[in-house]
C-alpha cells in the first residue's frame, strides 16, 4: 500500500523517471486532486500523486524537500491550504503552491459549478422560498464544524469527523447548526467522552469571533455533506442516495469549467512559476 512507501522511495521514483522524461513533474495529494488538475495540464507535465500517512500533504512536501535539496529542476507541488493561512505554513518554497481556499472542494463550491449542481438537483421553488444566499448558508453551517476541526488539530485532540451524521446536528429545513449536538456527535465518533461539551463550545465561539475568512475555515468535504442534506429537504426533494457526498463531488468536478480555473489565484501563480522555470510547462498552451 502507498502509505508504506517511504518518501525517499517516492523521490527516487521521480529521479528515475527523469532519465527518460524531460517534462515537468506536478505533485498533488491524491486521486481526486489528480482528476481535478489533469484537465488543465500540458502533455509535457506528468501528474504524480503522493498519498499515504501521516498525511498526503505532509508526504507531498517531504518529497518536494528531498528533490529540492538535490537541486532537482522542473518539479512543482500543489497542496490544499487547509488551515495554514490561519495558523502557520508547514513549508515555504517557490515550488510549492496552495489552493486559493481551504481545499480543492471549496474552490469548486466557490465557483459557478455549484450553481449548475444546484440547478440540476434542487427545487427552484424551495431555493426561492429559502430566501438566503446558498453559499452563505453553506459556509455558516460548516463554520462551527471547521472551527472544531481546527481546535482538534491545534490542541492534538485527535477528534474524528469522517462518518459523522450531519442530520444529527443540522436543521434540515433551515441548515442551522446545533453546536452542542455537533460536539456530542464528534465526541461519540471519536470516543472522546472526557472532553467537556461547554468548553469545546466556548472554543468554537472564540474562533468564530475572530472573523476568519470562511473559505479558509470551512472544509470542502463538510460543505458537500451539508449540501447533500440541503438537497434532500431545504433546497430539494432528492433521495439521500441520489445526492450522496462523493457523487456530489464528482458532479461539481464535472460542472467546473476551464474558464473558472483561469480566474483563480493558483492559475496565475502556476503561470508565474512557468515563467521563472523555463522551459518547464504545467498548463496547456490553450488555457
Amino acid at each position: 500500500m502507498r502509505e508504506f512507501i517511504t518518501v525517499d522511495r517516492e523521490a527516487n521514483q521521480i529521479r528515475l523517471l527523469r532519465q527518460t522524461y524531460s517534462g515537468t513533474f506536478l505533485l498533488v495529494e491524491g486521486g481526486s486532486d489528480k482528476i481535478f488538475y489533469e484537465r488543465f495540464v500540458n502533455k509535457c507535465c506528468k501528474l504524480v500523486t503522493v498519498s499515504g500517512k501521516p498525511s498526503s500533504k505532509q508526504r507531498v512536501i517531504a518529497v518536494l524537500e528531498i528533490l529540492e535539496k538535490d537541486n532537482f529542476q522542473g518539479v512543482l507541488a500543489i497542496v490544499d491550504a487547509d488551515f495554514e493561512r490561519l495558523t502557520t505554513l508547514l513549508y515555504s518554497s517557490p515550488n510549492l503552491l496552495r489552493t486559493d481556499t481551504h481545499d480543492v472542494e471549496t474552490m469548486l463550491i466557490k465557483s459557478p459549478a455549484l450553481d449548475k449542481v444546484i440547478a440540476e438537483f434542487s427545487s427552484e421553488e424551495k431555493v426561492t422560498q429559502f430566501k438566503r444566499d446558498i453559499r452563505l448558508a453553506l459556509l455558516e453551517a460548516a463554520t462551527p464544524v471547521g472551527c472544531l476541526l481546527l481546535i482538534s488539530l491545534t490542541e492534538d485532540l485527535n477528534l474524528k469527523f469522517e462518518g459523522i451524521k450531519y442530520s444529527k446536528f443540522i436543521d434540515e429545513n433551515t441548515l442551522l447548526i446545533d453546536e452542542l449536538k455537533l460536539i456530542k456527535e464528534v465526541k461519540n465518533k471519536s470516543q472522546a467522552f472526557s472532553l467537556k461539551d461547554e468548553e469545546l463550545q466556548e472554543k468554537i465561539l472564540s474562533h468564530k469571533s475572530k472573523n476568519y475568512d470562511s473559505w479558509q475555515v470551512c472544509c470542502g468535504h463538510h460543505l458537500v455533506e451539508i449540501l447533500s442534506v440541503a438537497l434532500c429537504k431545504a433546497w430539494g426533494t432528492s433521495k439521500a442516495s441520489d445526492v450522496e457526498a462523493n457523487s456530489l463531488e464528482r458532479s461539481l468536478r464535472l460542472a467546473y469549467e476551464e474558464v473558472y480555473f483561469r480566474k483563480t489565484e493558483i492559475y496565475s501563480k502556476i503561470r508565474v512559476w512557468e515563467s521563472k522555470n523555463q522551459p518547464f510547462q504545467v498548463l496547456r498552451n490553450d488555457m
